[in-house]
């Protein structure tokens, strides 16, 4: 008598990451996004050292404006605890929203963003996430899997834009003195930045299930709800990181992974494929 396979969820998950790693990373638009990423740092640093100090005029008001860049390759990486965001260079006690703080590695989890957003919603697009269904997934099983892709991804990329960091710091000649932290702050920081790609990949795939082959909408869902974690992300990973900060982020990401997961699953029970 002929014995057939049990179709255990391990086996269910095995298969679909195995699909799904094939198919997103062996497409252009993996390192496309990649590529991007060790790309801008370098064209950031280099392009603001060379602006650095230059003085720009209103023509109405006659203001003078100071361009000021990176006095150190590590602040597009992040800032020490408490100095993310503080005060204006006037010394007021409001937001201060320039350079420094808006061009560095926490734009890639918009990155991140784009990723799993077209990766999913090509699925619903073409038919192949209807045919999926139908034939053996699980939908609890597609969700994990994109959740786990988008995590890997999102990894890649943070780990790209600190390496195009490196050489863009290096070619900018920035220093590369650590004050208040040191190297394994910085590796905890980085560590740290990888698993909150775990938050915003739950964020978009969930974002993406209720856009499905609507890509804009996916994108315009995700790319909102993200900017409201955007502005925390300086104070969850800061240059001086510690374990402490590794284990929260983790516990963190877990939790939206699962808590946001079980949403997706069941808006996608819940709602047409097409």
């Amino acid at each position: 008598m002929e014995k057939f396979a049990k179709n255990t969820f391990s086996a269910r998950m095995k298969s679909m990451l195995r699909v799904d790693m094939r198919r997103a990373f062996t497409s252009s638009l993996f390192y496309i996004m990649a590529g991007i990423a060790l790309v801008v740092p370098i064209l950031i640093l280099v392009m603001t050292g060379m602006m650095d100090g230059t003085v720009s005029t209103h023509p109405q008001t006659g203001e003078q404006t100071v361009m000021e860049g990176f006095e150190n390759v590590w602040q597009i990486i992040g800032s020490v605890s408490g100095a993310g965001m503080g005060a204006t260079a006037e010394g007021g006690a409001g937001m201060s929203m320039d350079l420094v703080s808006m061009c560095n590695i926490n734009m890639m989890y918009f990155a991140v963003a784009v990723f799993v957003c077209v990766f999913i919603t090509d699925d619903f697009r073409s038919g192949y996430a209807k045919n999926l269904f139908t034939v053996r997934a699980k939908k609890w099983d597609y969700v994990l899997s994109k959740t786990v892709i988008g995590f890997l991804g999102g990894g890649a990329m943070i780990l790209a834009f600190f390496i195009g960091s490196m050489i863009g710091g290096k070619i900018a000649g920035l220093p590369f003195a650590m004050d208040g932290f040191n190297g394994f702050n910085v590796f905890c920081s980085i560590a740290c930045k990888v698993l909150l790609t775990l938050i915003f990949t739950s964020i978009t795939v969930t974002m993406s299930c209720v856009g499905k082959q609507k890509t804009w909408l996916a994108m315009l869902l995700s790319l909102g709800a993200g900017m409201l974690l955007f502005t925390m992300a300086p104070m969850i990973a800061p240059l001086d990181a510690s374990v402490l900060h590794v284990v929260l982020c983790l516990a963190g990401g877990v939790m939206f992974a699962f808590g946001l997961g079980a949403i997706s699953n069941v808006v996608l029970k819940k709602t047409a494929l097409v």
